[in-house]
Parts: structure tokens; sequence; C-alpha cells
């Protein structure tokens, strides 16, 4: 989704990469991202959890906050079907997310010295 909307990578540093939960930055064309990602319920605030909320989606551009936490739950399914039917994303819109997912794999971890998500500073990993 990010590439889609802020252009291809440029760049890319990653601060913490275990089974569990990964971090890093990622400069776009158009945009610096710092980014997060976790499957450890313990990760997501307090706040969301007294929702009862077990998923938390959120991004900031320009200082501004979009949650987008709900309607997810089916979304990788109905993008298989698609696929199955001839109508899913071809190789070359996919290119972009397939090489910045490859290189946070395969990325040296980078200690946190600047441009890092704040949740990575909160981990004793």
């Amino acid at each position: 989704m990010l590439s889609w909307i802020f252009g291809e990578p440029v760049s890319s540093t990653v601060h913490l990469n275990s089974p569990d939960t990964a971090g890093g930055f990622l400069q776009l064309k158009r945009a610096r991202v710092k980014w997060f990602m976790s499957l450890d319920y313990n990760t997501i605030p307090e706040e969301v959890k007294n929702r009862g909320q077990r998923t938390y989606r959120l991004i900031t551009v320009n200082g501004e906050e979009l949650e987008f936490s709900e309607g997810f739950t089916d979304l990788h399914t109905e993008s298989y079907k698609k696929i199955l039917v001839n109508e899913g994303f071809s190789l070359s819109d996919a290119f972009n997310s397939i090489q910045i997912a490859y290189d946070i794999r395969n990325k040296q971890v980078s200690p946190l010295i600047s441009d890092y998500h704040y949740m990575l500073k909160n981990l004793n990993k």
C-alpha cells in the first residue's frame, strides 16, 4: 500500500527483526516511514486492548492519524479469490512490495540511532 501511494523504495533500514516483531525505517520517493509490526498482543496499546480489539493498524500522515484496524479480517482471502479467477495483481504490480519484504528479511539489524519507530524504544528484546 505504501509504495502505491508514496512511490518506489529508495532505502531501507531494519532496527528489529525477531520471529514475532520487526521495525525499521523506509525511505520512499515521497515519504519517510518509521514502521513497526508485531504479532505480540502485548505491544498493542492498552486503550485498544480495553476496547476488545485483537489487532491495531495506525498510519500517521502529515501529523494526522488514521486507524484502520477494522475490516481486514478477510482481505487476504478476497485477494486470493481474485488471483484464482485471474483478476489478481501482476508481478510488476507487486514488485515494490516484494522488494521491500525481501530487503527487510535480509538486512542486517541497525542500532536505534535515528529515524526509528517510537515503539522500538519501548521493547526489551
